[in-house]
């Protein structure tokens, strides 16, 4: 579809991890944005000699049209434990919750439960995340159908897969269209033998992979590592010759000195779990010292069994108000900073690097944010109205791949929400 959007506000992309916001027209062709300007400027406003016509024309009304949230750790078919394993520990809520009744699920459940949790993604203007659950191929088909983007990673542990499963899993999803990607990955050092990252690392090498893996998530996790090899998990999996081709780790809360100079010399990324962390109590991850070193920090929602939700405003407030706190200074990590994080860099971290900006030649992966709600009022600072006082009331829309799939509270992904609704109630009420 050909889609022109005007009498907007459209949010650039500096190189300095700052934004600027000008006013006037955004062309989509197909999945491509291919015209940002006034709208008056004829002979730019086309695409070689052909002039456009429009399948839809969509007034803005002056509202904010933003690059869209990457949500860079997830495990989207959680949803079916969203409220069931709460205010527990995490050793706890993983071993005698979460686990027994993961080990319950079917593939037709992880698809449906799957779609739920893409549709809060959708209402909270997220355009793409990077998942790790069971069933790689099963999860992207619920993406694929309903037109969302979704990087894959594996998470490969002794109770369950292999190594040779996690490469037949990643020649799957490469091979599933432009939607679809796989990098790399496995569970966590905690739950998982030596032999297996060792292959993991074979395997990264082979394909020229990065490698992500839940890292540093808790004291405890990172003092029983140095009690089982002598060292953290970062330092452990980097002597495997696991981060090559680069890669990073979800949470990173308890990270010494080292680790941090592994993470700058390899150019990993860190994924901040800001609202998870502080649910399961595993603290504050250092932030503001990622940022000062020049390592890259995205956003990631977790999993909606240990958040409950998928929203990605309260992430970005929480990434900046935490780091204030944790610091003790109020300058600790600015509302620009974070929306860089939320929307560039966690694209970088994804290998999207087409849905990183606003920009003529990126992929359309847009949401558009309603500035008339009272919360977005004044506008003094819009970026700063976004990440302190933004909420998913004010997602108007969220374009994937070219295409609209949410627009004023409706869902246009090819499923019935009461039936997934429905569904998801069925999954979790069938459990034991």
């Amino acid at each position: 579809m050909n889609i022109r959007f005007y009498n907007a506000r459209i949010l650039r992309t500096n190189d300095n991890h700052t934004f600027n916001i000008t006013k006037g027209e955004l062309w989509v062709k197909g999945n491509k944005i291919v015209y940002i300007g006034n709208g008056k400027d004829v002979s730019s406003a086309t695409t070689g000699d052909e002039v456009l016509v429009w399948d839809r024309s969509i007034d803005a009304e002056g509202n904010l049209l933003i690059p869209g949230f990457k949500n860079a750790h997830t495990h989207t078919a959680m949803t079916f434990l969203r409220s069931f394993a709460d205010d527990t520990t995490l050793q706890d809520w993983l071993y005698n919750q979460v686990f027994p009744r993961e080990g319950q699920l079917t593939e037709d459940d992880i698809y449906w439960l799957d779609i739920l949790g893409i549709m809060e993604y959708l209402t909270s203007g997220i355009t793409s995340n990077f998942d790790m659950y069971f069933f790689p191929p099963k999860n992207q088909k619920a993406s694929v159908d309903c037109g969302f983007r979704t990087v894959q990673t594996s998470g490969l542990n002794d109770f369950g897969g292999s190594v040779e499963i996690l490469e037949e899993n990643y020649n799957i999803v490469n091979d599933m269209g432009e939607l679809a990607s796989f990098i790399i990955g496995f569970h966590a050092e905690y739950t998982t033998s030596k032999d297996k990252m060792e292959g993991v690392a074979r395997l990264a090498e082979k394909y020229k992979s990065p490698v992500f893996m839940h890292n540093a998530e808790t004291k405890r996790e990172v003092d029983e590592c140095k009690e089982r090899w002598g060292v953290t998990p970062t330092q452990l999996t980097d002597s495997l010759g696991m981060y090559k081709y680069g890669g990073g780790g979800y949470h990173c809360v308890w990270m010494e000195d080292k680790d941090f100079e592994i993470f700058k010399e390899k150019g990993l990324y860190a994924v901040t779990n800001p609202c998870s962390n502080l649910k399961l109590a595993s603290g504050i991850a250092p932030i503001k010292r990622y940022l000062s070193e020049g390592i890259n920090v995205a956003i990631g929602t977790d999993g909606p069994a240990s958040n409950n939700a998928l929203d990605f405003f309260r992430e970005m407030y929480l990434m900046s108000t935490l780091s204030k706190v944790k610091e003790m200074d109020p300058e600790a990590t600015s509302a620009e900073e974070v929306l860089y994080s939320a929307t560039a860099v966690g694209a970088r971290c994804m290998g999207l690097n087409d849905c990183d900006c606003l920009e003529v030649g990126k992929i359309a992966d847009i949401a558009m944010i309603d500035l008339s709600q009272p919360n977005m009022q004044p506008m003094n600072n819009i970026v700063k109205n976004l990440v302190f006082a933004g909420s998913k009331q004010n997602v108007k829309m969220t374009m994937v791949n070219g295409k609209i799939l949410y627009e004023d509270n409706e869902f246009y992904i090819g499923f019935d929400k009461n039936e997934i609704y429905e569904r998801a109630n069925d999954i979790i009420g069938r459990m034991k």
